[in-house]
């Protein structure tokens, strides 16, 4: 009884994806999403959070049935089996932390040196993003409880802010300036934005990752799932109305990387970009020391060594140290090579590549599990779109963010290939507690 209190409810599930989503991608690219879309950025995180809904079709059917703390993996694993390819995509997994680290540092530095009046060199910019990965490294080496207990009310914190900026920005918003324009330019941008936006919704898989760690998962992973998405929809669409119904394009655009501080401007003046800047490095941050401190190291763990974790929780990485130092050292490389547009694309495809997998293996456990084929099919044809149109803008504006995108994809294969040819290693499925079909 008392093991099952100890066990999150659906508030606290819904929490720690809304807490993760609500990351760094709504502060460090929403000058990117004005870039792209326009007047239409509203309307991107609607198709954005319908997209993903159809993606969190999978992960609730599948993990109401398969009780894993392993989430999408042992759904992978189940669907299709332990081969070369189910192994990529588990070192595919550890990448996503790894480049989800370099748009924290890209986020951090956009709102970072502005805030200081520091002008953002090269120079600069790379040694703050440095500075930034090391420190959450050397903090994660020496263990980080007390900032790992304080992440819950950072997660407040930042809510907060979003909250203090739409209800104070709604007012002064001018319906003229996001009124939708479906003509032949922002048709196709409009696809463009929600295709990269898709990232901003990636956090509702953690739920499936703390499944065992749930009250009643059976119940409640599945509403967790759908009610995380259906409120940071809601708080992404109010914060896009408010920053383009406040600041005219051509600013938005102007300050990219710390656009969402200077959309409160024209409401709340200084104050109003101080506060928004602190909540985002705040935010930023907590989401860099998640990622390093809890994702990052399993992923590296399930990736060398093809054990699906017990469990899959904060927990002491020193049984393999080394997965810290070289998430680290890649996720710098990434922040130092590309800009934040060529990452926030990279991060969005690496992630549609997994959901892909985890919509066709439940396609293939529907018979065991339940669900509905066409409707899969529905899903696996919308991401498939999404993604041929998020290459197509890699090629069309950042061609080394394309082409690092295939490298990343075919470097797991040979990875995975060349580690299986030397280690004999194969992917061992857990036996997890699982529903009735």
């Amino acid at each position: 009884m008392k093991q099952e209190r100890d066990k999150m409810g659906l508030w606290e599930a819904v929490a720690l994806a809304v807490g993760s989503m609500i990351g760094a991608s709504i502060f460090s690219i929403f000058g990117l999403g004005a870039e792209i879309a326009g007047h239409n950025l509203p309307l991107v995180f609607v198709f954005s959070g319908l997209l993903a809904f159809l993606v969190a079709y999978s992960y609730a059917h599948l993990g109401a049935r398969i009780i894993s703390n392993a989430g999408p993996m042992e759904f992978i694993l189940r669907g299709m089996g332990d081969g070369t390819v189910t192994g990529a995509l588990s070192i595919l997994t550890w990448l996503t932390y790894v480049v989800s680290i370099a748009l924290f540092a890209k986020g951090f530095t956009g709102y970072f040196l502005p805030l200081f009046e520091l002008g953002a060199s090269p120079l600069l910019t790379g040694l703050v993003e440095t500075g930034l990965i090391t420190l959450f490294t050397a903090l994660n080496f020496f263990g980080s409880k007390t900032v790992g207990r304080a992440e819950f009310l950072i997660v407040l914190v930042k809510i907060a802010v979003l909250g203090v900026f739409v209800v104070l920005g709604i007012w002064s918003v001018k319906p003229e300036w996001i009124r939708p324009v479906f003509d032949a330019h922002q048709g196709p941008r409009l696809l463009d934005a929600t295709a990269v936006f898709f990232l901003s919704y990636m956090g509702f898989g953690l739920i499936t990752n703390a499944s065992e760690n749930i009250r009643d998962p059976h119940r409640n992973v599945p509403r967790a799932i759908y009610l995380s998405i259906a409120i940071v929809t809601i708080i992404y669409v109010l914060v896009a109305i408010v920053a383009v119904g406040n600041l005219p394009l051509d600013e938005l655009r102007k300050a990219s990387d710390f656009a969402l501080a200077e959309a409160s401007r024209p409401f709340l003046g200084h104050f109003g970009y101080l506060l928004v800047s602190v909540g985002a490095l705040f935010s930023i941050a907590s989401a860099m020391n998640a990622t390093l401190y809890g994702g990052a190291n399993i992923a590296y763990a399930l990736a060398r060594e093809g054990e699906l974790p017990r469990v899959f929780e904060r927990k002491v990485w020193f049984s393999a140290p080394e997965g810290l130092y070289i998430t680290s050292l890649l996720g710098l490389v990434f922040a130092l090579l590309f800009n934040i547009n060529g990452i926030a694309s990279i991060t969005s495809a690496v992630f549609m590549v997994i959901y892909l997998f985890v919509i066709w293996s439940h396609y293939r456990l529907v018979d065991r599990y339940g669900g509905s084929r066409p409707f899969l099919l529905l899903a696996l044809v919308s991401v498939m779109t999404i993604f041929g149109v998020l290459l197509h803008y890699q090629w069309q504006t950042a061609r080394m963010a394309f082409h690092a995108t295939w490298i990343t994809f075919l470097a797991s294969l040979v990875v995975e290939s060349l580690y299986r040819v030397a280690t004999q290693r194969t992917l061992k499925r857990r036996k997890p507690t699982e529903g009735t079909s």
